[in-house]
Formats: C-alpha cells, structure tokens, sequence
C-alpha cells in the first residue's frame, strides 16, 4: 500500500478550506485581519484597562476556589499566631487562609488588588484621553456612554470586592454604605432591609455582595467591554491629524500580523507588571486589621484611590438637615446621594451637551488637540481639580495627623478649595490654550525660532527663523492652521541631524558611513502643515 506524502506547507490552506466549506469564516476573517489601527501609545490606554481585566477575571477564579463568602462565626485555627483563638467569621478566616496556607495564594490576592487599581485608574486615564481629544463625538457617543457605565460598574465592583474579606477596614467601609442608604428619603429604610437583610450588619451581606462580586456585575461588564470593542471595530478607530489623514480614512498597521504582535506583547507586559506589583508591594494586608467589630472603628481608615472623592466630598460638606415635607434628611444624602449621582450621571450626557452649544452634528474621525478645544479643556481641568480637591479631602485625617496640621483648618482648606479652585483652574487652562494657538500660528506664519542672532545695519538684533514655507516679500508664510502638530524645533524638519544616536548607550561612530554634518539651508524641506 503506497503512502500518502504529509505536506506541512499545505495544512493551513486545508484546515482553512475545511473550515470555510462549514462555517463560511472566510469574508469575515479577512476583513478582520486587514483591519487598520492608526498607531499613537495614548490609544494604548484602553489596552490597559483590557488586560487588567483579563488578569482580575484570572485571579479572581483562583480566589474563588478557596474564599468561603459566609459570615458564620468560627474560631481561626491557622498559622498566623497573633489570632489564634479568635473569634472571627468564615469569610475572613478563609482570606487569612488564602493569604497564608494556599501556594501562591498571597501573590495571586495581591495581584487582583493591583490588577483592580489598575483597571480603574487605566479607565479614568483612558476615559480624560477619550474626552480632551473629542473623540466622543458623533458617531462614538454610545461608546463614551458605554465607558461611563464601565467606569461606574468598575467603582461599584471595586467596593463590592474590599468590602467582602470582613476585615476590620471593609467592615468600616460597609458601615459607611449603610449610613448612606438609609440616608435616602422614604426608601432609605426600605432598601437597608433589602441589602442588609436586617440591621447592620446581618448575617447576609457578604455572601449578597460575593453573588453581586463574582457573578452580576463582571458579567455585565464583560458584555458591556465587548460592545465596546465591537463598536471600535463597526466606527473605524478615531486618530489623531497628520499627512494623508482625514475623516474618512485611518492611516496605521493592519490587525494581522502587526497590530496582534504588538497587542500580545502589551498584555504580556501590563501581565508582568501586575504580577511584579503583586510579589513585591504589599497591598491590603488584612492580618493587620483583624476581624470586624462593629464596635471598633480603626483610625486612618481609608478606601481604594477612587473612592476618596466620595469620601472627600462627605467630610467638605457642613453639617447640615434639613426637613422636608416632614421627612428629616441627613446631611450625608446630600453629597454622597446627590453629589455622586450628578458626578455619574452628568458625564453620560457631555456629548450631547456639547452639541447642544456648538451645534457640531458632523462625523468625525479625526481628533482634537486639547489646546484647539478651549473650553472642553478648561471644563475637563475644572473637573479634574475638583475630583483631586475630594480626593485630598478625603485622606485629610491621615495629612492632618502626618503634618500635624489643624483636621478643622484642613477640612476649611477643602470647603474654600472646592469653590475657588475650580474657577482658577478653568481660567489658567481657557488662557494656556489659547497662548498655545497663538504660539503655532506665529511658528506656521514666521518660521521655527533657530536661536541665531543677528545685527542689521541700523544696530538693531533680530532672530533668524526657519521658514516652513515659501515665505513671501515680508517674510510671512500663509500655512493655514488646522490642528495639526506644529515643528518647534529645527531637527524636527531635517535641518539637523540627532546630536546623539543610541537610547541607552551613545553610539559614537556611525557605521553606515552616513554624514552627520550640518545639512546647508538649500537642502532643507518644506514642510507643509495643511490636511491632505
């Protein structure tokens, strides 16, 4: 019997023919892989954020085949000796179990801590890119909705997730989130009962948030994340102005083989960071806090990054009840209720805001340097310096207590900052911007600033500039300004070669031979600054 020749080389093509005669995958696929992504690292931010939640939903499946979500009071019997003996329930004790006793498992706990900061913080980032450049205008507004949610869902997920273990901290914080609820007019008491199962703090908060932690909220935010990137896909990916960029193209690497290879190697990379975190910094260290009592409340008890500003905004706010129709509303509602509903919900509906004043209803794919979007700028920098006076405030205790400086004149300093900050802030931004403008359009109309000085016939010193342009009898080019990146330096245009070649060492002999002299003002380029 003749045997038939295995070719290696024809596997592909018939594995692929196969598969295509069955499932029809090869129009798709090919328009999958020859999908352009413009290349620019600040769109490497939502990357981020994608892989962190890659390395949570790893690490947390690890977690979970040890963590017991129940409040069952039992007798720790493990090896950290300080609380031998202690009453404590099973959720705690099976952290300390976790933390101490499962190979591995004190690396892996930290790692989803630091893959969770980092998820958030990537989304925050990723979310001021995302609005400084406009890139959520018509057509991506469901996008930027999307991502609003994700950042909520992610900000509830994160709280869900420290607040579990039962420790002393998370125990505090839970407290904090019951006060709030039954804060709420009318339904406060109602919803308390529903969460809490009772007073706090029952019997069955843990393994509610544990459901809610592991289940509801991840799965939401995994079908919300592949919306998301289905929609990236759908609208072309925004990018930034240059030659041969318009609104109706995208310039930039083609999904197979490039932009996978560089995308597997970022996720390897944000992997190995999260992991070195992990083994390196210690972060939560529960054993520290001891089990909750809810008779004992530790000082300098503070929350994750982002949600300080919640507790920021809490501490800033006077002391103040108010009664309505009856009804006695507590001072906390006011901020942590109304203040962090204005702070989700106002965001969502920017876009259309925005619209709404420069009534821009056109497409576009091509972004917005901040500096050419004043006001956006300045509102987003307002709010930014808001979000960092919270955030400040929030930790005011531990400042006060390091700095020995007065809580009352720290707590003062917020209230007067939360108002005349902002302000200041969006007025230095509004005007930067605009000096920024200003400065292009005077390099586009008299050419890049050389640093040579010479002397007329009259005695008087004037700068000689590089011209980006034929200049005309004055002097003046006519580059229109169109919100592309300006050339400030003359390198930048070719005029002079890098004075240094080689990132980490000098390298001091060129071998290809090339001549690094100065080039003579007839070889330099014109350079254009108009959109193709």
């Amino acid at each position: 019997m003749k045997r038939r020749k295995f070719d290696m080389k024809q596997l592909p093509g018939k594995v692929g023919n196969e598969l295509d005669d069955r499932f029809k995958l090869a129009s798709p696929a090919r328009k999958l892989m020859t999908k352009v992504f413009p290349d620019h690292w600040s769109f490497l931010l939502g990357e981020i954020a994608l892989f962190s939640f890659i390395v949570l939903l790893l690490t947390g499946t690890f977690l979970a085949l040890f963590f017991e979500p129940s409040m069952v009071e039992v007798k720790y019997d493990g090896v950290y000796t300080p609380l031998k003996g202690m009453e404590m329930s099973k959720a705690y004790e099976s952290t300390l179990h976790i933390s101490f006793e499962v190979r591995g498992g004190l690396v892996i706990r930290q790692m989803h801590h630091w893959a969770a900061l980092l998820f958030v913080a990537a989304l925050l980032v990723h979310m001021g890119r995302v609005f400084f450049s406009g890139a959520f205008r018509k057509p991506r507004e469901t996008n930027w909705i999307i991502g609003c949610v994700l950042f909520i869902l992610a900000f509830f997920e994160g709280l869900l997730g420290y607040s579990i273990p039962d420790d002393g901290l998370s125990g505090t914080g839970l407290r904090i989130m019951s006060g709030i609820t039954e804060s709420i007019p009318l339904i406060g008491t109602w919803a308390h009962n529903a969460l809490f199962g009772g007073e706090y703090p029952g019997e069955v908060i843990v393994t509610r948030f544990y459901i809610l932690h592991v289940l509801l909220v991840p799965g939401i935010l995994l079908a919300l994340i592949g919306i998301h990137v289905g929609l990236v896909f759908a609208q072309k990916h925004s990018q930034w102005p240059g030659p041969g960029r318009t609104e109706h193209n995208v310039v930039g690497f083609r999904m197979f083989p490039n932009y996978v290879s560089k995308q597997g190697g970022f996720f390897m990379l944000v992997f190995a960071v999260i992991a070195l975190m992990g083994g390196l910094f210690q972060i939560n260290p529960i054993w520290l806090f001891g089990p909750y009592e809810a008779s004992v409340v530790s000082s300098a008890s503070q929350p994750d990054f982002y949600v300080l500003f919640l507790e920021g905004l809490v501490r800033l706010f006077p002391a103040w009840e108010f009664t309505i129709f009856g009804y006695m509303v507590p001072a906390v509602f006011w901020p942590a209720v109304i203040g962090m509903g204005v702070a989700f919900t106002v965001p969502i509906f920017y876009p259309f805001i925005e619209r709404r004043f420069t009534k821009d209803k056109a497409h576009h794919n091509l972004l917005e340097r901040p500096r050419d979007n004043p006001t956006r700028t300045a509102v987003g920098a307002m709010v930014t310096s808001i979000f960092l006076v919270t955030t400040i405030s929030g930790a005011n205790d531990v400042i006060a207590d390091q700095f020995n400086i007065s809580l009352n004149a720290m707590t003062w300093a917020g209230r007067i900052g939360i108002v005349v900050v902002p302000v200041i802030t969006y007025y230095v931004t509004h005007r930067i911007c605009l000096g920024l403008q200003q400065h292009d359009r005077e390099v586009l109309s008299h050419g890049i600033e050389t640093g040579i000085l010479r002397r007329d016939a009259n005695g008087r010193f004037y700068e000689v500039h590089q011209p980006l342009a034929a200049p005309d009898e004055h002097g003046h080019t006519e580059l229109e300004y169109n919100g592309w990146v300006v050339p400030k330096k003359m390198n930048r245009v070719g005029a002079l070669a890098p004075a240094v070649k080689g990132f980490f060492k000098p390298i001091e002999e060129d071998t290809n031979g090339e001549k690094r002299a100065i080039e003579s003002s007839d070889d330099k380029k014109e350079v254009g600054a108009g959109r193709h």
